[in-house]
């Protein structure tokens, strides 16, 4: 586990917004991403019958389609133990296979730091 307190104050703001679109939305997960400016899209599960998409995915979604060029980190609450290929490989295509994902509990404790790669 990593103390949140010890984080760089940009990846303690993601897993903080990501935590509270969680907690909001009362879904199963909540992201954010920041991007190559600093600018930050933040994301809660999506669960439509004809849409399912994670949080994380639904962020670089939303990155994208905001004109983002690349990524420099993401995070994710969730109850799992560990982000799913799909999602690492959404951040890979956008930030590259050195981009941080941090993975935080509910509680905002962030439990690991990958890599997109």
């Amino acid at each position: 586990m990593t103390d949140s307190n010890a984080l760089d104050p940009e990846d303690r703001k993601i897993v903080t917004l990501a935590r509270s679109t969680r907690a909001r939305n009362g879904v199963p997960e909540g992201a954010a991403v920041r991007d190559e400016t600093g600018r930050t899209y933040v994301a809660g599960t999506v669960a439509l019958d004809s849409l399912q998409l994670s949080a994380l995915r639904t962020a670089v979604a939303m990155a994208v389609a905001s004109g983002a060029k690349s990524l420099e980190a993401a995070a994710v609450v969730t109850d799992a133990e560990s982000a799913s290929e799909q999602d690492l490989a959404a951040v890979r295509d956008l930030g590259g296979p050195g981009t941080p994902v941090l993975l935080a509990g509910p509680d905002g404790t962030v439990r690991a730091t990958v890599t997109a790669g």
